[in-house]
């Protein structure tokens, strides 16, 4: 039917990319335990400054709006 060669070459091939794939879900597993911690080690303080910046952000929008400047 098939070769013994092509058969071969075809389970190798599975195999590195199987081996690949495990390799690639590990470092995107190590990534995101990463980021997490990121986060954690930020603590609520992060989040709290980004909405901070939206505030004062649309606040500069409603007094350009009060003032007649199109923006």
């Amino acid at each position: 039917m098939f070769p013994l060669e092509t058969i071969v070459i075809a389970i190798s091939s599975f195999a590195g990319v199987a081996v690949l794939a495990a390799t690639a879900l590990r470092g995107w597993n190590g990534w995101l335990a990463l980021k997490r911690l990121e986060l954690e080690r930020a603590g609520p303080r992060a989040g709290g400054l980004i909405e901070l910046s939206d505030v004062k952000e649309r606040l500069r929008k409603l007094e350009a709006i009060a003032a007649g400047v199109d923006l």
